[in-house]
């Protein structure tokens, strides 16, 4: 083995030495040869340099998550001043489970309005009242406003809409109207074949407003298909009936059960939905269709339904009334089966005649024609027909900003089941040409228009738990190291193997190597170390030969800093006249440049708990974070529960970090960088997961989850160094409990101002997050109470954007994570720290002012 060793460096490669095996290199993995890697867009657009299309696109995603109520509804509130009175009031916005309300009186005067979530208040549909004797009482402060506040109420709700009774009380109380549609409810279908003819169906999944549907008396899957709640051949149940039209059982489905017994299944179908309605509230977002002006015999292009990527000529062969016709596919040829589709004016994928000679389309041409090249003047010619009007369309050329080259996810039309990741590969029109990642030649491509229902934004499916399928191509990952070592006649053991990685072997001097060293990750990690990174080290490293142990800690160290130039320059100070010291080069890579330097390590395991010290009190963090001693417990520096401030006694008062400069072999001189310019922000679609109980804001978002640097820019980061990590870091913190007096509450402040008698405080009690409280109403906050507010967080960077758009208190409390990332251009990362920074904002202005 030694001879190997001098003939052969060995090297290492991620914890994966190669072991000779009868004369041949083989990999030692551990991992199942690095199992498929989970899809990331994020990574994905980073490392294509690719955009994903504005998720403002995609109209039918944007109505699934409104709101149930609207403004403008009218309900009927407890009075804040008057017990057991109540006054109507009107919805004046809403924000997730959130109402801002008026009481009716105060015309546009907004001073009174107020906020209430509709899962605590106590909120009830007009006429409640009446129905149980309780009292109608107009607010105090504008008790004198009309003399008969009764006829004031007549010409009040005269015309205007009452808030849904279910929507304020039972199971659906607070939903969305897409979470109103559960497994198992009912509705009515239309026949594809004619307009006229419906039947129930019954919802098997709800995937966001995607619903999986199964006929009414069937229980196979393998006849389920999906449409999204939006479309307009869905109804609710008994509308059919209500409408003058039939109930029928499918051509397709009608051979598996005689007519007594679809009769039967009708029946009780029927007497379910009824049991357990759908509310019509699903049905709010359902456009009316147009009135066409098409004839029999008129001539138009389509999408086709029958072929991927084919535009073919169809004509009008039936009109059903003013809103419903039927085209056919032209052709030409002896024996041809008829395909017809049954149309209205605002379908997408109908077009006017030449559309494809304007758009540089392929036409595929009539099966039978006898010319080579279709040309649409002599075929309308030859047939004695007329060209359908561009009026009779709706806006061909609108393309909602969709744009070539865009990425999206986008259901396979030939496994309806399937969503993948698609990319725009043409736009022409309202026509998109779609690539189809993950699905085999020639079915990965086809054709959408804008207002295709299956579409969705980039993140559609993660946000909804939905599976993706992702791009078969490799991700592209860093050729690694290997440790290459000629064959033996012996089997070499891996313990044998790695403790000479290690420089351990049974003639080393034992002066020269040292015993694990521990990273007590619950120990503090100062304004240098990212917190969540220290938390996915390993437990300890070790043992081995001291500078090889050292400069392996050092180096992870290096790599779980916010900064990692500005650690290295700090370990380039680091010495002591009293070490035998050995220099090791340590490298770290940092927004694209690379950084080193030259650190001096000790050689001697009896200096080792020295050198530990001095470099945890260089990087300002507990001198227990890492060390050769085991912290199990309590940290006997009692850093968990002690604030930033105690440190000051081991690092004095905090100096501005010099930033570094100089190229790539400079020991992490970073250069000096321009003035800094916004990156051009890539849309990711994100939804929080829908709760049907009340809200838990306090876990709304969980900032760990994303690392400080990985989407932010510099300034961010130089906010994060200079707060320090507590501030930022969801650290676990001990519990500590007197066992005469209980559980005591460890109270801290994080940050806090007091301006114009406006004061903010975080508390943090016992197995609870932080939480805000406040002395005065936000509502009331002006610009620059706001921007002071931002500044105070670890979102200091983002407080101008505040005061350039003009966003007071009211504005604060209404944004949410697709409004801050449209209208403020900020990146996923940002975007969700500053909402995480305003949630608790609209929590607390709940907890202490909304009742």
């Amino acid at each position: 083995m030694q001879r190997v060793a001098q003939e052969q460096p060995l090297a290492l490669t991620a914890g994966k030495p190669r072991l000779p095996t009868n004369g041949k290199e083989e990999e030692v993995n551990t991992d199942s040869m690095e199992d498929e890697a989970e899809f990331n867009w994020e990574e994905y657009l980073e490392e294509t340099g690719a955009e994903a299309a504005p998720h403002t696109t995609f109209r039918h995603v944007e109505i699934s998550l409104q709101s149930s109520f609207q403004p403008g509804m009218k309900l009927e509130v407890a009075n804040k001043g008057s017990p057991d009175t109540y006054w109507v009031a009107s919805i004046i916005t809403t924000c997730g489970q959130l109402l801002l309300l008026r009481y009716s009186g105060y015309g546009e005067d907004r001073k009174a309005d107020f906020w209430c979530d509709v899962m605590t208040a106590e909120l009830h549909p007009v006429g409640w009242c009446a129905q149980n004797n309780k009292t109608l009482m107009p607010p105090q402060a504008i008790k004198d406003k009309f003399s008969d506040w009764t006829e004031f109420l007549i010409q009040d709700l005269t015309g205007s809409q009452t808030a849904p009774a279910n929507l304020l009380e039972g199971p659906l109380r607070g939903k969305n109207t897409v979470d109103l549609i559960q497994e198992g409810s009912v509705l009515e279908l239309q026949d594809l074949s004619d307009p006229f003819l419906y039947w129930p169906v019954r919802v098997v999944q709800n995937v966001g407003g995607r619903l999986r549907l199964r006929y009414a008396g069937l229980s196979e899957e393998d006849r389920d298909f999906w449409l999204f709640y939006l479309d307009v051949r869905l109804r609710p149940l008994s509308w059919a009936l209500e409408n003058h039209l039939k109930l029928e059982t499918p051509a397709e489905i009608r051979s598996m059960r005689n007519a007594a017994e679809w009769q039967q299944v009708l029946e009780e179908v029927q007497l379910d939905g009824q049991k357990n309605p759908l509310p019509l509230e699903v049905f709010k977002d359902h456009v009316d269709l147009p009135k066409h002006s098409f004839r029999t015999g008129m001539k138009l292009e389509i999408v086709s339904r029958w072929e991927q990527l084919q535009i073919c000529p169809v004509s009008v062969t039936k009109i059903y009334d003013d809103v419903y016709f039927q085209v056919t596919l032209d052709d030409l040829s002896e024996g041809a089966e008829r395909r017809s589709v049954v149309c209205h004016a605002s379908l997408p994928g109908i077009l006017p005649v030449q559309w494809c000679l304007k758009n540089g389309v392929a036409l595929e041409k009539p099966r039978g024609y006898e010319g080579q090249d279709f040309d649409w003047a002599d075929y309308l010619k030859q047939s004695g027909t007329e060209a359908a009007p561009e009026s009779c369309f709706p806006d061909t050329w609108h393309n909602r900003g969709f744009a070539k080259d865009m990425w999206l996810e986008a259901v396979n039309p030939q496994r309806p089941a399937e969503v993948c990741v698609a990319q725009i590969i043409q736009v022409r029109g309202r026509l998109l040409w779609l690539r189809l990642e993950g699905v085999p030649k020639p079915l990965s491509e086809c054709i959408v228009d804008v207002d295709s229902m299956d579409i969705f934004p980039v993140g559609w499916c993660e946000a909804n738990s939905y599976p993706l399928t992702s791009p078969l191509k490799p991700v592209c990952r860093k050729q690694k190291q290997v440790a290459v070592v000629q064959p033996e006649k012996h089997f070499v053991p891996p313990e044998t193997l790695v403790s000479a990685l290690l420089g351990v072997s049974g003639s080393a001097n034992g002066r020269y190597c040292c015993s694990k060293i521990f990273v007590n990750h619950r120990c503090f990690s100062g304004p240098y170390l990212n917190k969540g990174r220290i938390a996915e080290l390993p437990q300890a490293v070790g043992p081995g030969k001291c500078t090889l142990v050292l400069k392996e800690m050092l180096s992870m160290l290096v790599n779980s800093a916010y900064k990692p130039g500005r650690v290295l320059k700090e370990l380039q100070e680091l010495e002591d006249q009293s070490w035998d010291c050995q220099e090791e080069t340590l490298k770290a890579k940092y927004k694209g440049k690379t950084y080193r330097s030259t650190i001096r390590t000790v050689r001697l395991a009896e200096q080792i708990p020295d050198f530990c010290q001095k470099v945890c009190l260089k990087l300002q963090c507990c001198p227990n974070l890492f060390s050769p001693a085991l912290v199990t417990d309590k940290c006997p520096e009692n850093c968990s529960v002690q604030t930033k401030t105690k440190y000051t006694y081991y690092y004095g008062k905090k100096r501005k970090l010099p930033k570094p400069g100089g190229g790539e072999e400079a020991l992490g001189e970073e250069p000096t960088k321009p003035a800094r310019r916004r990156k051009k922000r890539k849309a990711i679609f994100v939804q929080k997961k829908r709760r049907s109980s009340a809200v838990d804001f306090t876990s709304a978002v969980d900032l760990s989850s994303f690392p400080q640097d990985s989407d932010e820019g510099e300034d961010d980061e130089d906010a994060a160094l200079q707060s320090g990590s507590e501030a930022t870091s969801s650290e676990p913190r001990d519990d500590h409990t007197d066992a005469a007096t209980g559980p005591r509450r460890s109270t801290r402040s994080l940050s806090s101002y007091n301006q114009n008698n406006t004061k903010y405080e975080l508390t943090k009690e016992e197995d609870e997050e932080a939480q805000l409280v406040l002395d005065r109403n936000p509502l009331d906050w002006s610009v620059d109470e706001v921007v002071q507010f931002i500044s105070s967080t670890d979102c200091a960077s983002l407080a101008n954007i505040f005061r350039e758009q003009d966003i007071d208190g009211q504005a604060l409390l209404l944004l949410t994570l697709p409004t801050v990332q449209e209208c403020m251009d900020l990146k996923l990362g940002p975007a969700i720290k500053l909402c995480h920074q305003i949630e608790r904002v609209k929590v607390a202005f709940y907890r202490q002012y909304a009742n």
